[in-house]
């Protein structure tokens, strides 16, 4: 029993130098003194995650970092890195690069892990976030960095975290995307009903007198309008009116260069699609039967009743992160991720899914 306690002893003073940051003598919502430090022996592959990708974004330099169930991973354009291999095995949902450089991962279970290119400082509730499942990361105008979590939203400035649930007016505490639009108001869209905040007061959005419900996502196009993606389908807010493009269930929306409208949406066909990131069981269901699909609506006819829409049928499953490379390219996550060329989805788990 000596021996094995000993042991125990060892592992958990071998495994906090590795994971855990010293906070000794710090405020809850300070900065870490304590760095996490990064592997100099990564995992290099020519294939991709082997899992849900949640989340893709394309670096200042070039390189197209994945939030996946399986780790961070960096494409170069040559092969993939596993950046967290050697530091985390959460499940990781969403990733930023903000104004300096810096790349932020968000995780589900160990809060978010800020990293310089060299090494990384993790953030959690013992620092002051709000929880440790995060969602979604966005950063403001101010430069403030925004964290979306299970337990409400955090605004972090560069030293503390100021948090904000339903205790402090927001709609509900499982916060899925946050944007802030060109007059300075955020929107928040969560879990329970979406949500707009002035800086002093949480008001929650109405359509016809009813709340959006599970709203998944929210971008800024362009041309300032605010678009919105949940149970209620896809929606677009302009010049103070909500138009309605799909009934469908959407995860997530992306804007292209070209005005383009992306979304990775679910037909119900009656099922009930009131999703949670947690609720894997239903999302596999809807996967099964083939309902998720990559649309894009034409930037053209975005004023008409009835927009010009293409759909793409990955047949992968969810559709969670979708983003437009430099090369015009188009990435998607589901399971692993994907490119998609105008013409060809390749997998990066080694095939070609579709011509």
């Amino acid at each position: 029993m000596k021996n094995k306690r000993k042991s125990a002893h060892i592992y958990i003073l071998i495994l906090s130098s590795v994971v855990c940051i010293s906070c000794k003598g710090q405020n809850k919502t300070g900065l870490p003194k304590g760095n996490i430090k990064s592997e100099t022996k990564k995992i290099v592959t020519s294939t991709g995650p082997n899992n849900t990708t949640r989340n893709i974004i394309q670096d200042r330099k070039g390189n197209i970092w994945i939030a996946a169930y399986d780790g961070i991973f960096r494409y170069d354009g040559k092969s993939f890195t596993n950046i967290t291999s050697k530091v985390s095995l959460a499940r990781f949902f969403s990733v930023l690069e903000d104004r300096k450089g810096n790349l932020w991962f968000g995780s589900i279970g160990s809060g978010v892990f800020l990293y310089d290119g060299k090494s990384f400082k993790n953030f959690t509730t013992r620092e002051g976030l709000a929880g440790n499942d995060v969602a979604c990361i966005y950063e403001d105008k101010k430069g403030n960095i925004w964290f979306g979590t299970g337990s409400g939203a955090s605004r972090y400035d560069g030293e503390s975290f100021r948090n904000f649930t339903t205790k402090e007016g927001l709609s509900y505490d499982d916060v899925n995307s946050i944007v802030e639009d060109k007059t300075g108001k955020f929107w928040f869209g969560t879990g329970g009903n979406a949500c707009i905040y002035d800086g002093k007061t949480f008001t929650v959005l109405t359509h016809y007198g009813k709340p959006f419900t599970n709203v998944r996502s929210i971008i800024e196009d362009k041309k300032g309008n605010i678009w919105m993606g949940g149970n209620d389908g896809l929606w677009r807010y302009s010049g103070g009116t909500f138009t309605n493009f799909t009934q469908n269930f959407v995860g997530c929306i992306y804007e292209d260069k070209k005005g383009n409208i992306w979304t990775g949406s679910a037909s119900a066909n009656g099922q009930d699609l009131s999703l949670s990131r947690y609720d894997e069981k239903s999302l596999g269901f809807v996967s099964a039967k083939g309902q998720w699909v990559l649309s894009r609506y034409d930037e053209k006819s975005l004023a008409n009743k009835t927009p010009a829409v293409t759909e793409i049928k990955p047949e992968e499953g969810m559709i969670c992160g979708i983003l437009e490379a430099n090369d015009g390219s188009i990435w998607l996550g589901a399971f692993g991720v994907y490119r998609y060329d105008g013409s060809t989805i390749t997998d990066f788990k080694g095939k070609e899914v579709r011509k």
